[in-house]
């Protein structure tokens, strides 16, 4: 099982690319998750805590720290967000209810978002001399690395939260989300991404269509 988990497992070859076990899965549950929460369908958070699990292991691979980081908390957040969602009316054939927040509480998301990025990135460039045992090099891309992580945390609990406004956040993710991925030549991954940016601009006019 743990051979399964190792990115130098290859799984197969896509041209010249070796795809591992954990990007495979990982990508398709993530893809599977994003299209259900798309259509505010319960079954999205299970999925997603199965892709968060692979992509953990994978992102720890690779050196992106604020990544792997990021997954612990989609673990508790997709925990929450199911819990959450299953509160609400689903006798309704449209699905989970959704609606916009004020724009006093997006302003306060998006100064918490600048602050955070910087203080994150801050950490994660010396954090390997700090750790040397755990994080045994140096992180990639820590200012990068860290502002998309600090959005992505900030859309998952808009998004748990049923807030229409999640979806802006994760359009600018997944658009650096390809950019960062190419460069760590982790390019299934990217491609991924490229996906991502199109069902999130969907999702957002889907839940922004149907609001209540």
């Amino acid at each position: 099982m743990l051979a399964l988990l190792d990115i130098n497992n290859v799984m197969l070859n896509i041209g010249n690319y070796p795809l591992s076990y954990p990007e495979f899965t990982g990508t398709v549950c993530y893809l599977l998750s994003v299209w259900l929460i798309a259509r505010r369908n319960m079954l999205t958070w299970p999925i997603g805590i199965a892709s968060v699990l692979l992509y953990m292991c994978l992102f720890y691979q690779i050196q992106l720290y604020s990544d792997t980081i990021e997954q612990i908390y989609y673990l508790g957040a997709s925990a929450y967000g199911w819990w959450h969602w299953r509160q609400q009316d689903t006798t309704s054939n449209d699905g989970i209810p959704v609606f916009y927040g004020s724009q006093r509480n997006l302003v306060i998301w998006v100064l918490v978002t600048g602050i955070c990025s910087v203080i994150l990135g801050a950490v994660m460039v010396r954090i390997h001399l700090w750790l040397p045992q755990v994080f045994t090099e140096a992180a990639s891309y820590p200012f990068i690395d860290a502002l998309t992580t600090v959005m992505s945390l900030i859309a998952m609990w808009l998004m748990a939260r049923r807030h229409i406004e999640s979806w802006l956040y994760w359009i600018v993710v997944d658009g650096f989300g390809i950019w960062l991925y190419s460069v760590k030549q982790v390019y299934f991954i990217a491609s991924l991404y490229g996906v991502l940016l199109i069902l999130a601009t969907k999702g957002f006019y889907d839940w922004h269509s149907r609001h209540n």
